[in-house]
């Protein structure tokens, strides 16, 4: 077996393969970027290297460097993660020809699987069903538009290139196709140097199954289960699970049976997921391989009792597979959430900030957290904004849910949006536990999923009094004795009641509470209505009791921005200073950044005439495409960036003068 081995990668798969060559006695090499000097995969590796700046083009995707560093620390292999080189046929034989074993299939198998038109001709002669479509060399705008014809609407473009929802646009109509072909083409030119496409019909409710399959460098192959990705948003999925619920046993055998067919017809060898489209007839077409190991892996380990990571360095190290497929056992289910950085409430875009405050669920034999962050750590613009994997196990699939839903509530992290709310409510909502799964889950239960919070605006305001106040009292010096008067933080006065005023703002609008101390806790006013509550305050985890109803809720407060926890809810405000005043980053006819990115495209000239809709400025944000358009109608009088400017959230991009009423009228 390798003595050593250096990881391309970074963050939670890093470390998610350094925890299993440990296990098995390979010392690790890490390499980081300058902006991941204090990253975890850094600190768990025996040695790391620096190999450039941040942007991924200057760091983890310079494959020269990489060999470098394997070179000079001794490493006999590379173990490449997902992502970055992964699946880059170029590296792969770079490994090959420096004598370094890639921990992963032959470079062969990687081009044959890199272009999906290309896949799709090899599947289409090894007998794999293929959804109807167009993966032809010919390029032109016009054999596309043309194919696009032919195929019918819905369609779906995707770069041939591509993976993890980049360069992809659903197209409901041949209006659309051309300002579609545009962006997917330029989306898949910036993240995979490649901008070719494809074109498959759309299936409306279709559920994506894929099959995880092996095989060893003698031919052997195997497959371990399957697993339901279908629930996704902007086509990366955000829930997996295993296995897939309602297959039949008929099904699962043949998916499984195909997706060996589609490796060995590669030559394949190491870990390799088979993607299938699965309809509600029960048919099901081959969608694409990923030569590569998937982040969902945790759940078909969870399922199988298997170590995956393991069974690549022994495949890698050209050991036979440690199972036959008669030996393959599925026990229980299992349920994977990604913990991203990002704004469900605005579209899921990506967030950054610094994580000031994180609490992870107890890891046990049911909870399992893939992370490559630490509190402290700062979620950038260069890299993907997930901050974990929270992966669940239990005998069934309803206990399972509830062991997802409960990790969920205990999953708490101030400092920067994450998209755990929204998980909680996914998880707990109905149609996802009946597993009435389709990729367009989100759009067509998005009610469900956007509940309203738990608490509501006023309870919540006097909890987050109680907080405060508990917070200030726990940093004052104050007397020991309990029976002296000067053992309360109130400024007390002799022979009077003390009304303790505090003002919390929430989003733009500030809420005036007096708190009057008494023996048993506080009376909250707020609202021209009174509260009663009594809190203690440990930590983090505040017991409280607001008018009769005791309930437990986390909170952290820092900066005087404080965040409560409750039952997978979150209620954020803030405590307002009289000279505070919020500026004004975006006038009115303005239009502000939504994010941190950089502009890749302006669609408008100064002085143009626009309407509402009408896309003005492209941008870019962990190597995926946003539109920015335009609120209303009016004109153009002022661009204030240009292609390749980087820009911080809330930076005015563009001005807009309003069209009036009178010249509506004329």
């Amino acid at each position: 077996m390798f003595s050593k081995i250096l990881i391309a990668n970074r963050g939670e798969i890093a470390c998610r393969i350094i925890r299993t060559a440990h296990r098995m006695g390979i010392r690790c090499v890490a390499v980081y970027s300058d902006a991941d000097v204090n990253a975890r995969h850094v600190s768990l590796a025996d040695e790391a290297f620096n190999i450039g700046p941040a942007p991924s083009s200057e760091s983890y995707l310079r494959a020269d460097k990489i060999i470098e560093v394997a070179k000079i620390s001794g490493a006999q292999a590379i173990h490449p993660g997902y992502g970055f080189l992964s699946e880059n046929t170029g590296f792969a034989e770079a490994c090959e020809a420096n004598n370094l074993v890639f921990i992963g299939p032959p470079s062969s198998a990687i081009a044959a699987m890199g272009s999906k038109s290309a896949a799709k001709s090899i599947m289409e002669k090894a007998g794999v069903p293929l959804v109807p479509g167009y993966h032809g060399a010919d390029q032109s705008p016009e054999v596309l538009r043309a194919e696009a014809e032919k195929c019918g609407f819905p369609l779906l473009l995707k770069a041939v290139a591509g993976g993890g929802g980049k360069g992809m646009r659903v197209v409901e109509r041949m209006e659309e196709f051309d300002d579609a072909l545009a962006a997917a083409q330029r989306e898949a030119h910036n993240a995979f140097g490649n901008p070719d496409m494809l074109i498959e019909r759309y299936l409306t409710q279709p559920r994506h199954v894929e099959i995880q399959v092996f095989c060893d460098q003698s031919g052997n192959g195997i497959y371990l289960a399957e697993r339901d990705c279908s629930v996704q948003r902007r086509h990366q999925k955000i829930m997996e699970e295993a296995p897939a619920p309602g297959l039949s046993e008929d099904t699962r055998k043949a998916m499984g049976e195909a997706a060996v067919k589609a490796a060995q017809a590669i030559h394949y060898a190491g870990a390799g997921t088979v993607e299938f489209l699965y309809d509600v007839d029960g048919s099901f077409f081959f969608m694409e391989m990923n030569t590569r190991l998937q982040v969902e892996h945790p759940v078909t380990e969870m399922v199988t009792g298997q170590d995956l990571v393991e069974w690549q360095l022994k495949v890698a190290w050209g050991e036979a597979l440690p199972l036959k497929q008669s030996q393959v056992k599925i026990r229980g289910h299992a349920l994977e959430a990604r913990v991203y950085a990002e704004d469900p409430d605005h579209e899921f875009l990506p967030a950054t900030g610094h994580l000031h405050y994180l609490c992870s669920p107890e890891e046990n034999a049911h909870v399992r957290v893939d992370t490559g962050v630490t509190k402290g750590d700062d979620i950038s613009i260069h890299y993907d904004p997930m901050i974990a994997k929270l992966i669940v196990w239990d005998e069934t699939r309803e206990q399972a849910i509830n062991r997802m839903v409960q990790a969920l509530e205990h999953y708490r992290i101030a400092g920067v949006k994450t998209n755990i709310r929204f998980l909680h409510a996914l998880a707990d909502s109905q149609p996802f536990r009946n597993a009435e799964l389709t990729t367009g889950f989100i759009d067509d239960h998005r009610e469900r999923l956007f509940p309203k919070a738990r608490l509501d605006t006023h309870r919540a305001l006097v909890l987050a009094a109680g907080f405060v106040m508990e917070e200030r009292k726990s940093r004052e010096t104050i007397s020991t004795d309990p029976w002296s008067p000067f053992g309360y933080p109130n400024n007390w006065r002799m022979n009077s009641e003390y009304t303790e005023p505090l003002k919390l703002q929430v989003g733009e609008e500030v809420y005036d509470l007096n708190l009057l101390l008494k023996d048993s806790g506080y009376q909250v006013t707020v609202a021209n209505k009174i509260y009663s509550l009594t809190t203690r305050l440990n930590a983090d985890t505040m017991q409280a009791v607001i008018d009769g109803h005791r309930i437990n809720i986390y909170g952290n407060l820092h900066n005087n921005q404080l965040v409560l926890f409750y039952e997978g809810d979150t209620f954020t405000c803030s405590v307002h200073k009289e000279n505070y005043e919020r500026e004004d980053m975006t006038g009115e006819g303005s239009l502000a950044a939504p994010m941190n990115g950089a502009i890749v495209a302006v669609q408008a000239k100064v002085g143009e005439q626009v309407t509402t809709g009408q896309p003005l400025v492209i941008m870019e944000a962990m190597k995926m495409e946003h539109a920015i358009k335009a609120p209303g109608e009016g004109v153009v009088t002022d661009i204030f960036f240009a292609e390749g400017d980087q820009v911080s959230e809330g930076d005015e991009l563009i001005a807009i003068e309003p069209r009036s009423t009178e010249q509506e009228a004329t």
